[in-house]
């Protein structure tokens, strides 16, 4: 798969969500993880992350969005359910992206909407915990960003070579 990812999140307080969220980046290849005016009490957050991810991806601390210090070409994305929000199963995912998250029982601030060059939302009927939001993007990328083929067209088992070529239009020869 082309391209880089990265995920965080804004005012994030709970050092389980930030460990859990950690982790499942570690799982799904994050060039690195981040967080924005956390807690002060997960700024040790290193013993609730259990496959150490800070051993095997950097870990990026900012007080404020304006310490943030993004590659150059990473776009921002926003993760938040607003009626404003793009739907993430239609999202076009940006080569080098850093996803942002809300915090537990808020959202994200104002100033970093504005910040974010997207804003996506999960469509999901009110706010999931930080990190399930978190593996729902990082799993909806590795999907469209075409590192597996298209689904069966019958449930359970691969596309035959048949199939495919039906699917695509064109005939047998």
């Amino acid at each position: 798969m082309r391209g880089y990812f990265a995920i965080g999140a804004e005012g994030i307080s709970k050092p389980m969500n930030l460990g859990a969220l950690m982790r499942t980046s570690h799982a799904f290849g994050a060039s690195f993880v981040f967080s924005v005016g956390a807690a002060e009490k997960i700024r040790h957050v290193y013993r609730s992350d259990t496959s150490k991810t800070f051993e095997h991806v950097p870990y990026y601390q900012w007080d404020t969005k304006d310490d943030m210090a993004l590659p150059r070409g990473c776009t921002l994305v926003g993760v938040e359910l607003t009626d404003e929000a793009e739907e993430l199963p239609e999202f076009r995912h940006p080569t080098a992206a850093a996803y942002i998250l809300g915090r537990e029982r808020g959202s994200l601030s104002s100033e970093m909407i504005e910040k974010c060059a997207y804003t996506v939302k999960i469509p999901t009927k009110f706010c999931v915990n930080v990190s399930v939001a978190g593996a729902l993007v990082m799993y909806d990328r590795m999907i469209s960003m075409g590192r597996f083929a298209e689904r069966p067209v019958t449930p359970g088992r691969p596309v035959s070579a048949r199939e495919l070529n039906l699917i695509q239009g064109r005939k047998k020869t």
